[in-house]
């Protein structure tokens, strides 16, 4: 497989990229003892959401309109440019159309129904994250920008020479249009698409500047100590919004240096400071051991042990809308 090729910096060693202030991939060692002892709760094979949103063409002024998708998708509408996060309209995040894990829920968007993309953001090269495929049915249907981290663009292209991918490093800021950026910055996570390309493409996080405020996209993360989120405060200053991931972490033990649980999603809120969350990264594809629903539930304990309102952190199912 094709992956990057660039100068060293404290972040790429000239093959791999690696976290700083984070921890390395699992080994395999590790990855068949979760596989012999795993004790997966059981999913539906479908579990609708009962929503579809039909989105507008675009949405202009300081508003901002937020549809969920499912997983980690969402269409963001502001400033009259319409910007997808890691868009999988796919039915598997696999490299196989015949296995891997398969969704439960349809997209809360139908793809017919989408406005014309402008910018798509996609946050890392692991399948249920970079679907090469729905960027494929983008580009001939809009040929949007595709922003992503470093290395990513190759393994776009390399699948489909029309999708318009460019990548970047962390701390870059890319202009999409006027009012409207996006930094890419540090998160502690990691990212491969087969056996033997661990880490040779980069990994990001995002923030969204826009006319009500800036947001901050994290698609996927472990919590660490917090520092990744407290940084982020430091260096963008307040933040309107935080999408912040709360499923795929049983067990923790294999889990918690990738993803984070919501106990860890509320302290990662008080962290990067935000005023309003929304969660995502669950009730979708079946990737790790919880059940499809205990997400939600913890969340929910979390924010109540935390004393904070549940309006302050709402997940929303597939095809529900939040505006700002």
């Amino acid at each position: 497989m094709k992956t990057y090729n660039g100068p060293v910096s404290d972040h790429f060693d000239g093959l791999r990229f690696f976290d700083p202030d984070g921890t390395p991939p699992h080994t395999f060692a590790q990855i068949m003892r979760w596989q012999r002892t795993r004790k997966a709760a059981k999913w539906p094979a479908r579990a609708p959401s009962g929503f579809a949103d039909v989105p507008p063409p675009s949405v202009t002024g300081n508003r901002v309109r937020l549809s969920f998708v499912g997983h980690a998708s969402w269409l963001i509408q502001t400033a009259g440019l319409n910007i997808l996060i890691d868009p999988v309209w796919s039915q598997r995040a696999s490299p196989f159309t015949f296995a891997g894990p398969k969704r439960v829920n349809d997209p809360g968007i139908a793809f017919e129904a989408l406005p014309k993309i402008d910018a798509v953001l996609v946050s890392h090269g692991h399948y249920d994250h970079l679907d090469v495929r729905t960027l494929s049915k983008l580009a001939a249907k809009f040929s949007p920008r595709v922003i992503a981290p470093l290395g990513n663009d190759v393994t776009m292209r390399a699948h489909d020479a029309a999708i318009r991918a460019e990548a970047h490093d962390w701390n870059r800021r890319v202009e999409i249009d006027d009012g409207v950026a996006v930094t890419l910055v540090a998160t502690r996570h990691w990212s491969a698409r087969g056996l033997f390309d661990r880490n040779k493409v980069l990994w990001a996080s995002f923030v969204l500047e826009t006319p009500a405020g800036k947001i901050y996209i994290v698609c996927d993360s472990g919590y660490g100590d917090g520092k990744h989120f407290r940084r982020v405060r430091e260096a963008h200053g307040a933040l309107r919004l935080a999408i912040l991931p709360i499923g795929a972490y049983e067990p923790r033990w294999f889990m918690r240096d990738m993803h984070m649980n919501p106990s860890d999603a509320v302290k990662a809120l008080a962290d990067c400071g935000a005023e309003q969350a929304l969660a995502h990264h669950h009730g979708t594809f079946q990737l790790t051991d919880e059940a499809i629903d205990a997400p939600a539930h913890a969340l929910d304990a979390a924010l109540g042990e935390a004393k904070l309102p549940r309006e302050k952190f709402a997940a929303l199912k597939p095809g529900q809308v939040f505006e700002i």
